[in-house]
């Protein structure tokens, strides 16, 4: 995927400047795909010369006016012809896995173990993260006034169902890192 079809969803969701645009990819596309401030910028530039988004400068009191930018029909058309485009399963690439692995050949796996609670930490606060994101976001059905006869919403279902990927992912990681930690304590230095 490039970085212009996470701009279009985006975008698709809501127009908005490219600030407001970087504080999305912060809070929620930026966690399944990650792009810096500069490089959204520079991707937006490239989108408007290819006419791909629309541009309007929207004036601001007391600030300098903002553009905000939305989907053109050439973007849409992008947009659709990419998600209509195969894509292969991603492999994994895992640095911390072959580090395990690697510790069957080091006297003391004090480091190891470290690394892998900071890992194990980092996966808990990303997992509530996404809970209170969901909380937030996506109410409990009753508590929402919505029941089971309500229309469904494609856009807010399809960002929830990724949402729920990404808690799952996260769930599995701790899971698997309590498991690794287990392993390692049965190992300690001159085994």
């Amino acid at each position: 995927m490039a970085l212009e079809h996470a701009i279009l969803v985006s975008l698709l969701e809501k127009p908005g400047s490219g600030y407001e645009l970087a504080r999305r990819f912060e809070r929620s596309i930026g966690y399944f795909w990650t792009a810096t401030h500069q490089q959204i910028y520079r991707v937006l530039k490239r989108m408007e010369n290819d006419g791909w988004v629309d541009v309007r400068d929207v004036p601001q009191q007391g600030r300098p006016d903002k553009k905000e930018y939305s989907v053109a029909d050439l973007g849409r058309a992008a947009l659709t012809s990419w998600l209509h485009d195969p894509i292969e399963p991603e492999s994994v690439r895992h640095d911390l896995a072959v580090k395990i692995r690697g510790a069957a050949f080091d006297e003391d796996p004090s480091a190891l173990i470290r690394e892998v609670e900071r890992h194990r930490q980092a996966h808990r606060n990303r997992l509530a993260h996404y809970l209170a994101g969901e909380a937030r976001d996506f109410p409990v059905p009753e508590a929402s006034g919505t029941g089971p006869g309500a229309s469904l919403d494609a856009e807010r279902e399809l960002q929830h169902v990724v949402l729920r990927g990404g808690i799952a992912y996260e769930r599995m990681m701790i899971d698997w890192l309590d498991d690794v930690l287990a392993t390692l304590a049965r190992f300690g230095p001159g085994r």
